[in-house]
């Protein structure tokens, strides 16, 4: 038997995108509604780009240290 891995999903479910953040659906939800994390609408579900999600995760990152008082 031979194992091979698998290529990550370029997109993801507002679950799986919930699970990787570790929030709530709503979250995600919410963040796609106020065009913070773009999002693709299939049917009636929503994907959202593993990619956009990194990036997203980076730039809040990002300004969360940026808005972070420095030690003294």
């Amino acid at each position: 038997m031979r194992l091979t891995a698998q290529a990550p999903k370029p997109f993801l479910t507002v679950a799986e995108a919930a699970t990787v953040m570790q929030v709530s659906r709503g979250t995600i939800y919410r963040l796609v509604n106020a065009g913070r994390l773009p999002a693709i609408r299939s049917g009636k579900s929503l994907r959202i780009s593993r990619a956009a999600l990194h990036a997203y995760l980076r730039e809040s990152s990002t300004q969360t240290s940026a808005n972070s008082p420095r030690p003294s």
